[in-house]
């Protein structure tokens, strides 16, 4: 019975134009995310280089879902930085763009403007995409550097740490 109502579903289908594979189409997808691994290095790495420069930063990681791996947070960095370079980095991932360019977009009087509005969007530099392979598998988030493009450096200097290993994975 189920076999003859699949059959009829994928012949209505078809029927109005859509094209519909002979075999049921797949349930399930797999995909590529950050390890936490690899998210603890980036993220280490990326507070060393801020330190490095004199800045007191929270780093965040997060997986290609937004979700935090890792967070990372200088003994004297203010307590805003930590919610915020989770919310660059979830930002990031979730809108498939650098937060820099987000802000830029997004600015008073532009057509996406309302996105600022958003619940836990932050459209400010220093959140950045990871990829590997093509895909997007996590971000990173800095936040506490004087301007989202001192954030940028330091959340470059993380991925760079980790980018040959994961695009090899």
């Amino acid at each position: 019975m189920r076999g003859v109502k699949l059959l009829l579903m994928m012949t209505a289908v078809a029927g109005a134009g859509i094209a519909v594979p002979a075999a049921a189409q797949k349930m399930l997808t797999s995909y590529m995310t950050l390890t936490t691994s690899a998210a603890e290095k980036a993220a280490q790495v990326a507070l060393a280089r801020c330190q490095k420069d004199g800045f007191t930063v929270a780093v965040a990681v997060v997986d290609r879902g937004g979700q935090p791996l890792v967070l990372l947070r200088d003994n004297l960095a203010g307590p805003h930085t930590t919610r915020t370079a989770i919310g660059k980095a979830a930002t990031a991932v979730s809108f498939r763009t650098d937060t820099t360019e987000l802000a830029a977009t997004t600015q008073a009087g532009k057509a996406a403007s309302g996105i600022r509005s958003l619940p836990e969007v932050v459209a400010v530099g220093g959140g950045i995409m990871i990829r590997a392979k093509g895909s997007i598998v996590g971000g990173i988030g800095v936040s506490g550097a004087p301007g989202g493009d001192a954030d940028d450096v330091c959340a470059k200097a993380g991925i760079a740490a980790i980018n040959d290993a994961i695009e090899l994975e």
